[in-house]
């Protein structure tokens, strides 16, 4: 089981809810935090997860969740919900960068994503997110690339792929209903040549009676 999947399973599912997304991250700048807070549990993955309620209305939380060295356990640590998040800054627009950082009501965090896919890949599904369910003011995106916020987004190409598919699935049975709406024609065709040719071939038939009679 992947991290992922193991973070949903362990600390979203209980609460009944659904993980969006979530992305590894490290701190670009180390905050100093006394030995006692940390429990002095050493190192520590740290990942940053959107979820969201099963039930309705729909509750949307952005959560930091950890796993410690030496642990299988995942921790919850800090929670946000989707309206005390105020700004996205993707750091670069121009080019695709790990970086990120997200600002909150009482909060501001500098991360590194894992990689730059995984972190456009948050950023898609967050901007998404907020653009669902935001109720009072939706965050603002800054130094985000074009492609992060619409446009040639995963979830549009995802639903251009069902779009299509649906088309080609259209298609297929249209044309598979002229194909059967021909061969229905031809069907009727055949069965009134073959009337005409019973009646034909009945009236010869009289004909040769009568000429046999006289």
């Amino acid at each position: 089981m992947s991290a992922k999947s193991a973070i949903n399973k362990e600390v979203f599912t209980p609460h009944d809810e659904k993980m969006l997304a979530a992305v590894q991250v490290k701190r670009r700048t180390k905050k100093k935090i006394p030995f006692l807070a940390t429990g002095g549990q050493g190192d520590y993955y740290t990942f940053i997860c959107i979820s969201v309620t099963n039930k309705k209305p729909s509750h949307v939380s952005i959560t930091k969740v950890k796993q410690f060295q030496g642990s299988s356990a995942f921790v919850k640590r800090s929670q946000w919900t989707i309206d005390q998040l105020r700004q996205v800054n993707g750091i670069d627009a121009n080019k695709d960068c790990p970086e990120f950082d997200l600002v909150f009501d009482n909060a501001f965090d500098q991360w590194v994503a894992s990689s730059a896919g995984e972190k456009c890949t948050f950023i898609q599904i967050l901007h998404h997110t907020c653009q669902r369910y935001s109720s009072v003011r939706k965050p603002e995106f800054v130094n985000c690339q074009s492609k992060l916020l619409g446009g040639n987004s995963i979830l549009h190409s995802a639903a251009d792929s069902v779009t299509s598919a649906v088309q080609k699935a259209s298609q297929a049975l249209n044309e598979r209903g002229e194909r059967l709406g021909l061969a229905e024609e031809r069907t009727a065709d055949m069965m009134n040549s073959a009337e005409q040719f019973a009646v034909t071939a009945h009236k010869v038939s009289m004909s040769s009676q009568c000429i046999n009679h006289y």
